[in-house]
């Protein structure tokens, strides 16, 4: 049976049946009906404006006379156009419905097309440099220059001018839910409890290689002086873009890295008296507070940590072999107690590569009053015996270049050359002895980091992150009230059987490592790198064990 419809007629253009009211026949789309009256009267009148504007602009550029924002509302029999103000109220209401739409049907961000490709993807991830006087950096770094990205995890923390973040040359990964940055106020005082993370993997050798005095656009920058670190072996590591040093100068940052302090005054100027700390007494933090460089017995380090626990460390200083501060046997090398360190000067003795403040293990008595300072703290010629068995290798290796290969932008020598160039033959020779050896191939972690970014010059920066503390042994540093400074951008690369190449935008600084290292050897964290807001490095940099 078929059904009836009610039917007007037939299209007069087409012969398509239509219905009543139909307007338009939806064959042809010829107009069926007549207008409307407010349709005829408002087309009327924009033909009698057309006509008078005729003469000045033309009929056909009449119409978009007709309404300007200030002019009121046409009426028509009873049909009112809106003002421009509504109209764009109204347009607006439509594209924020269209967006709340889309957000909840579109697809998630890792469905995107950038997110789904597999090619290496690099980023310029900006970050602030701050304040200050006159030092030489290299030129590369000044054609980086980028804007800070926030104020909460880079560093809207400094002062001055800005530094690049080129990130690397490998997709960026980001751990969600975790926060680096700090608030102006600074970190906890307060440890958060010590211990391993089961979810790391089993690494039983790690090895850390610290350059010195170098921003990071120099030294993983696309126009890095030195190739080797910036494009062949971070083609092999996770770089981590926003690592930074915890304080000004060299000496700071070392002690950091392995006890979790503080600077103090002097060894914030890098230890021109070899001294005591006095009174040296124990605060907030397991911070020893006080005048002077050298800490008490009570200070513990993470060399303690692992004599105690039965492992075994290592310091491999370049030069302490050569130099006349070491010791009768090259080994635990530092002046006697209240004498002055030559090697502290701006421009170091003659021939002198070696400098005490290079080395942070001889500036605590727990370690120069005991035989293992001999034993353990010694020169870069013993690596290759370290490294020839893993049984022999230390659980902790500390390795430094001497001065003449540091990467620092100050020569050692008068006419010596300088900067990251000079490192290049440092890590060529050292880094394939540590990736080559069983021990690290088995277990093995190399970080490559720098100590401290410039503290003056065009290229200083005081940046932070992780919740920067205010030291008690400095006045207050922050002038701008965000947070307390640090020791600028360096970045850090880190290789390893269980790191699959990459790049990680979480922030992380010095007490992150230090961290880090007593989280995959089983440790409790020492000083401020038990403060709250400090980061152990994400399980997820280790994606090769994650996956494996």
């Amino acid at each position: 049976m078929t059904a009836s419809i009610d039917r007007a007629g037939l299209c007069e253009d087409c012969g398509s049946p239509r219905q009543r009211g139909q307007r338009y026949c939806l064959g042809c789309g010829a107009r069926i009906s007549s207008r409307s009256p407010q349709l005829e009267e408002l087309l009327r009148r924009v033909h009698e404006r057309c006509e008078a504007d005729r003469p000045r602009i033309g009929c056909d550029q009449a119409a978009p006379a007709l309404a300007p924002a200030a002019r009121p509302a046409a009426r028509w029999s009873g049909l009112t156009l809106p003002s421009a103000r509504v109209s764009a109220v109204l347009v607006l209401m439509f594209l924020g419905f269209g967006v709340i739409l889309g957000g909840v049907a579109g697809s998630p961000v890792q469905d995107t097309l950038a997110a789904s490709s597999g090619r290496p993807v690099k980023l310029i991830l900006p970050s602030a440099v701050p304040s200050a006087a006159a030092e030489t950096s290299p030129p590369a770094a000044k054609a980086e220059a980028t804007p800070s990205p926030s104020s909460e995890e880079s560093s809207s923390e400094g002062t001055g001018r800005e530094s690049s973040q080129a990130a690397g040359k490998h997709g960026a990964k980001s751990s969600p839910g975790k926060s680096g940055g700090s608030s102006g106020k600074g970190g906890s005082q307060t440890p958060a409890p010590g211990g391993s993370s089961s979810k790391l993997p089993p690494v039983k050798h790690v090895f850390v290689i610290v350059l010195s005095g170098q921003p990071y656009a120099s030294v993983f920058g696309p126009s890095s002086p030195a190739p080797y670190l910036s494009q062949t072996l971070e083609h092999k590591g996770e770089l981590l873009v926003r690592y930074y040093a915890v304080a000004h100068q060299q000496l700071a940052n070392a002690i950091a890295l392995i006890s979790g302090q503080g600077p103090t005054a002097e060894t914030a100027a890098n230890c021109p008296t070899y001294g005591d700390i006095a009174p040296a007494t124990v605060g907030a933090g397991e911070q020893v507070t006080g005048h002077g460089c050298v800490y008490p017995s009570s200070a513990k380090t993470l060399a303690g940590q692992l004599s105690a626990k039965h492992l075994t460390w290592r310091a491999y200083v370049q030069g302490m072999d050569e130099g006349a501060a070491s010791g009768a046997d090259g080994a635990c090398g530092h002046p006697a107690l209240g004498a002055a360190d030559p090697t502290s000067a701006a421009t170091p003795p003659a021939g002198q590569a070696y400098a005490t403040w290079r080395n942070p293990f001889v500036y605590f008595h727990s370690l120069i009053d005991s035989s293992v300072c001999t034993n353990d703290d010694v020169g870069l010629n013993k690596l290759s015996s370290g490294l020839s068995n893993p049984k022999k290798t230390p659980s902790f290796s500390y390795i430094v270049p001497d001065l003449c290969h540091s990467g620092s932008p100050v020569p050692c020598a008068s006419g010596a050359p300088a900067g990251l160039g000079a490192a290049e033959g440092f890590l060529k020779q050292v880094v394939p002895e540590i990736t080559g050896s069983k021990a690290y191939k088995e277990s093995g972690l190399l970080a490559i980091t720098v100590d401290e970014a410039p503290s003056s010059g065009e290229f200083a920066d005081s940046s932070s992150c992780c919740g920067q503390p205010q030291f008690p042994n400095l006045p207050a540093s922050s002038s701008s009230g965000l947070r307390p400074e640090g020791g600028g951008q360096v970045g850090a690369l880190l290789l390893s059987p269980f790191v699959k190449p990459g790049v990680s935008q979480e922030p992380y600084n010095h007490f992150s490592l230090l961290r880090t290292i007593e989280d995959l050897l089983g440790l409790k964290h020492l000083g401020y790198a038990g403060l709250s807001k400090v980061n152990s490095f994400e399980p997820s940099l280790f994606s090769a064990h994650q996956s494996g």
